[in-house]
Protein backbone atom coordinates (compact mmCIF):
# COMPACT_ATOMS: atom_id res chain seq x y z
CA UNK A 1 0.00 0.00 0.00
CA UNK A 2 1.26 3.51 -0.95
CA UNK A 3 1.07 5.63 2.16
CA UNK A 4 0.03 9.34 1.55
CA UNK A 5 0.58 12.40 4.53
CA UNK A 6 -0.62 16.00 3.65
CA UNK A 7 0.94 18.66 6.55
CA UNK A 8 -0.13 21.73 6.59
CA UNK A 9 2.25 24.40 7.46
CA UNK A 10 0.90 27.74 8.96
CA UNK A 11 1.48 31.36 7.53
CA UNK A 12 5.15 29.91 6.57
CA UNK A 13 5.97 33.66 5.06
CA UNK A 14 4.65 35.31 8.65
CA UNK A 15 5.88 31.82 11.21
CA UNK A 16 9.23 30.34 10.74
CA UNK A 17 11.26 33.36 12.32
CA UNK A 18 13.65 30.98 13.96
CA UNK A 19 14.68 28.15 11.19
CA UNK A 20 11.38 26.39 12.27
CA UNK A 21 11.07 25.46 8.46
CA UNK A 22 14.01 22.42 9.11
CA UNK A 23 11.04 20.53 11.40
CA UNK A 24 9.44 20.38 7.54
CA UNK A 25 12.39 19.22 5.93
CA UNK A 26 13.18 16.60 8.65
CA UNK A 27 9.22 15.36 8.46
CA UNK A 28 9.66 15.39 4.79
CA UNK A 29 12.71 13.40 4.64
CA UNK A 30 12.10 11.05 6.91
CA UNK A 31 8.67 10.03 5.16
CA UNK A 32 10.34 10.09 2.12
CA UNK A 33 12.89 7.47 3.19
CA UNK A 34 10.37 4.90 4.07
CA UNK A 35 8.41 6.05 0.38
CA UNK A 36 5.41 7.52 2.05
CA UNK A 37 4.25 10.45 -0.58
CA UNK A 38 4.56 13.72 1.57
CA UNK A 39 2.61 16.80 0.60
CA UNK A 40 3.53 19.81 2.43
CA UNK A 41 0.62 22.39 1.82
CA UNK A 42 1.15 26.07 3.46
CA UNK A 43 -2.03 27.71 4.92
CA UNK A 44 -2.49 31.39 4.60
CA UNK A 45 -4.58 33.84 5.02
CA UNK A 46 -6.65 33.10 1.56
CA UNK A 47 -7.06 29.39 2.59
CA UNK A 48 -10.27 28.01 2.95
CA UNK A 49 -11.60 25.75 5.63
CA UNK A 50 -11.94 22.62 3.47
CA UNK A 51 -8.33 22.50 2.47
CA UNK A 52 -7.16 22.87 6.26
CA UNK A 53 -9.85 19.94 6.95
CA UNK A 54 -7.92 17.63 4.38
CA UNK A 55 -4.36 17.96 6.33
CA UNK A 56 -3.49 15.00 8.64
CA UNK A 57 -0.44 17.23 10.41
CA UNK A 58 -0.58 20.31 11.17
CA UNK A 59 2.53 22.66 11.93
CA UNK A 60 3.49 26.11 13.71
CA UNK A 61 6.44 28.06 14.10
CA UNK A 62 7.95 31.40 15.88
CA UNK A 63 7.06 34.95 15.52
CA UNK A 64 7.58 38.15 16.76
CA UNK A 65 4.12 39.78 18.00
CA UNK A 66 3.23 42.16 15.36
CA UNK A 67 3.04 38.20 13.17
CA UNK A 68 1.12 36.93 15.97
CA UNK A 69 -1.68 39.60 16.27
CA UNK A 70 -1.90 39.51 12.23
CA UNK A 71 -1.89 35.46 12.16
CA UNK A 72 -4.45 35.31 15.33
CA UNK A 73 -7.24 37.05 13.52
CA UNK A 74 -7.20 34.92 10.85
CA UNK A 75 -7.40 31.64 13.04
CA UNK A 76 -10.07 32.77 15.20
CA UNK A 77 -12.24 33.00 11.55
CA UNK A 78 -11.07 29.24 11.22
CA UNK A 79 -10.84 28.33 14.63
CA UNK A 80 -13.60 25.67 14.59
CA UNK A 81 -11.51 23.25 12.09
CA UNK A 82 -9.07 23.35 13.80
CA UNK A 83 -10.88 22.05 17.00
CA UNK A 84 -12.74 19.76 15.14
CA UNK A 85 -9.60 18.07 14.04
CA UNK A 86 -7.19 18.24 17.15
CA UNK A 87 -10.78 16.61 19.12
CA UNK A 88 -10.69 13.47 16.37
CA UNK A 89 -6.71 13.33 17.12
CA UNK A 90 -5.27 15.12 14.14
CA UNK A 91 -1.80 15.61 15.59
CA UNK A 92 -0.17 18.72 15.58
CA UNK A 93 3.05 20.38 16.58
CA UNK A 94 3.43 24.50 17.53
CA UNK A 95 6.76 25.66 18.68
CA UNK A 96 8.34 28.69 19.47
CA UNK A 97 5.17 31.79 19.38
CA UNK A 98 2.63 29.39 18.06
CA UNK A 99 1.69 27.69 20.87
CA UNK A 100 1.13 31.10 22.72
CA UNK A 101 -1.73 31.79 20.23
CA UNK A 102 -3.66 28.59 21.22
CA UNK A 103 -3.90 29.52 24.88
CA UNK A 104 -6.79 31.35 26.51
CA UNK A 105 -4.89 34.82 25.44
CA UNK A 106 -1.07 36.11 25.02
CA UNK A 107 -0.83 39.13 26.78
CA UNK A 108 2.51 41.06 24.84
CA UNK A 109 5.71 43.55 25.98
CA UNK A 110 3.52 45.90 24.83
CA UNK A 111 0.75 45.16 27.32
CA UNK A 112 -1.88 44.46 24.23
CA UNK A 113 -4.12 41.11 25.41
CA UNK A 114 -5.00 38.81 22.14
CA UNK A 115 -7.43 36.43 22.57
CA UNK A 116 -6.59 32.84 21.94
CA UNK A 117 -7.79 29.93 20.36
CA UNK A 118 -8.83 28.49 23.68
CA UNK A 119 -7.98 24.81 22.98
CA UNK A 120 -5.08 24.45 25.76
CA UNK A 121 -5.64 25.77 28.86
CA UNK A 122 -2.96 28.31 29.82
CA UNK A 123 -1.91 31.71 29.71
CA UNK A 124 1.15 33.48 28.79
CA UNK A 125 2.09 36.89 29.56
CA UNK A 126 4.88 38.44 28.40
CA UNK A 127 6.71 40.62 31.44
CA UNK A 128 8.52 43.47 29.27
CA UNK A 129 11.56 44.30 30.91
CA UNK A 130 10.71 43.63 34.38
CA UNK A 131 11.99 39.40 33.66
CA UNK A 132 14.58 38.33 31.07
CA UNK A 133 14.01 36.81 28.15
CA UNK A 134 14.33 32.39 28.45
CA UNK A 135 17.53 32.22 26.06
CA UNK A 136 19.57 29.25 25.70
CA UNK A 137 20.19 25.23 24.98
CA UNK A 138 17.79 23.35 27.01
CA UNK A 139 16.62 19.40 27.94
CA UNK A 140 13.68 18.37 29.02
CA UNK A 141 12.24 14.41 30.21
CA UNK A 142 9.23 13.53 28.67
CA UNK A 143 6.18 13.24 31.11
CA UNK A 144 3.13 11.40 31.48
CA UNK A 145 2.48 8.51 29.44
CA UNK A 146 4.96 9.34 26.33
CA UNK A 147 7.58 6.90 27.11
CA UNK A 148 4.99 4.17 25.96
CA UNK A 149 4.33 6.68 23.20
CA UNK A 150 8.02 6.85 21.70
CA UNK A 151 8.80 3.46 22.74
CA UNK A 152 12.16 2.43 24.67
CA UNK A 153 14.36 5.02 22.38
CA UNK A 154 14.76 7.60 24.74
CA UNK A 155 12.66 10.00 27.28
CA UNK A 156 14.32 13.19 26.95
CA UNK A 157 14.25 15.97 24.47
CA UNK A 158 16.37 18.53 23.74
CA UNK A 159 16.37 22.09 21.32
CA UNK A 160 17.04 25.24 21.97
CA UNK A 161 14.64 28.16 23.44
CA UNK A 162 14.33 31.78 23.18
CA UNK A 163 11.32 33.80 24.27
CA UNK A 164 10.18 36.91 26.35
CA UNK A 165 6.72 35.18 26.72
CA UNK A 166 6.00 32.79 29.91
CA UNK A 167 3.39 30.53 29.64
CA UNK A 168 1.36 29.34 33.04
CA UNK A 169 -0.62 25.99 32.67
CA UNK A 170 -4.05 25.51 34.56
CA UNK A 171 -5.07 22.74 35.97
CA UNK A 172 -7.02 20.97 32.77
CA UNK A 173 -3.40 20.81 30.61
CA UNK A 174 -0.72 18.52 30.96
CA UNK A 175 2.74 19.51 30.43
CA UNK A 176 4.91 18.14 27.74
CA UNK A 177 8.46 17.56 29.98
CA UNK A 178 9.90 18.62 32.53
CA UNK A 179 12.58 20.93 32.31
CA UNK A 180 16.17 19.67 33.56
CA UNK A 181 18.17 22.15 31.85
CA UNK A 182 16.88 25.56 30.57
CA UNK A 183 13.74 27.53 31.57
CA UNK A 184 10.39 25.84 29.74
CA UNK A 185 7.38 27.54 30.13
CA UNK A 186 7.82 30.75 32.70
CA UNK A 187 11.70 29.98 34.49
CA UNK A 188 9.48 28.53 37.73
CA UNK A 189 7.52 25.40 38.25
CA UNK A 190 9.94 23.54 35.62
CA UNK A 191 6.94 22.38 33.21
CA UNK A 192 7.77 22.76 29.37
CA UNK A 193 4.99 22.70 26.70
CA UNK A 194 1.63 21.05 27.17
CA UNK A 195 -0.21 18.27 25.30
CA UNK A 196 -4.01 17.83 24.11
CA UNK A 197 -4.65 15.04 22.38
CA UNK A 198 -2.02 14.63 19.74
CA UNK A 199 -1.50 18.07 19.94
CA UNK A 200 2.09 19.08 21.31
CA UNK A 201 2.90 22.74 22.15
CA UNK A 202 6.47 23.65 23.34
CA UNK A 203 9.07 26.20 23.90
CA UNK A 204 11.96 24.28 21.67
CA UNK A 205 11.77 26.03 18.45
CA UNK A 206 13.45 25.08 15.09
CA UNK A 207 15.00 23.40 14.18
CA UNK A 208 13.47 21.31 17.12
CA UNK A 209 12.77 17.70 15.18
CA UNK A 210 16.24 16.38 13.76
CA UNK A 211 17.91 16.55 17.29
CA UNK A 212 14.72 14.45 18.44
CA UNK A 213 13.68 12.04 15.83
CA UNK A 214 11.69 9.77 18.43
CA UNK A 215 9.11 12.73 17.84
CA UNK A 216 9.41 13.11 14.36
CA UNK A 217 8.63 9.26 13.86
CA UNK A 218 5.62 9.45 16.69
CA UNK A 219 4.33 12.45 14.67
CA UNK A 220 4.32 10.54 11.11
CA UNK A 221 2.90 7.27 12.91
CA UNK A 222 0.37 9.01 14.90
CA UNK A 223 -0.98 11.37 11.37
CA UNK A 224 -0.79 7.91 9.58
CA UNK A 225 -2.94 5.95 11.93
CA UNK A 226 -5.76 8.71 12.44
CA UNK A 227 -5.69 9.06 8.35
CA UNK A 228 -5.82 5.16 7.50
CA UNK A 229 -7.76 4.43 10.89
CA UNK A 230 -5.34 1.73 11.58
CA UNK A 231 -1.97 1.38 13.28
CA UNK A 232 1.23 1.65 11.11
CA UNK A 233 4.49 0.36 11.78
CA UNK A 234 7.07 2.59 10.36
CA UNK A 235 10.24 1.40 8.57
CA UNK A 236 13.47 1.92 11.26
CA UNK A 237 15.98 4.50 9.96
CA UNK A 238 19.34 4.72 10.38
CA UNK A 239 19.51 7.82 13.22
CA UNK A 240 23.29 7.64 14.40
CA UNK A 241 23.48 11.19 13.65
CA UNK A 242 20.81 11.97 14.86
CA UNK A 243 21.28 11.08 18.35
CA UNK A 244 24.97 11.75 17.90
CA UNK A 245 23.43 15.58 17.56
CA UNK A 246 20.73 14.73 20.42
CA UNK A 247 23.69 13.25 23.00
CA UNK A 248 26.14 16.68 22.14
CA UNK A 249 23.63 18.93 23.65
CA UNK A 250 22.84 16.41 27.02
CA UNK A 251 26.73 16.30 27.49
CA UNK A 252 27.30 20.00 26.69
CA UNK A 253 24.82 21.00 29.54
CA UNK A 254 26.09 17.88 31.68
CA UNK A 255 22.90 15.60 31.90
CA UNK A 256 24.13 12.49 32.83
CA UNK A 257 21.23 11.12 34.25
CA UNK A 258 17.83 12.21 34.41
CA UNK A 259 15.48 12.58 37.17
CA UNK A 260 11.90 11.34 36.99
CA UNK A 261 8.78 13.48 37.35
Amino acid sequence: MNFQLKIGWLYPDLMSTYGDRGNIICLKRRCQWRRININVFNIDRDTREAEIAKCDLIMGGGAQDRQQSIVITDLHQKVSIYKEMFERGVPGLFVCGSPQLLGHYYMTGDGKELEGLGIFDFVTRHFGNDKPRCIGNTVGRLTGDWQFRVGNLRDTIVGFENHGGRTYLGKDVKPFAKVIKGYGNNGEDKTEGAVYKNVIACYFHGPFLPKNPHIADWLISKSLEIRYKKEIKLEPLDDTLEWKAHDFILKKLKVYKVESF
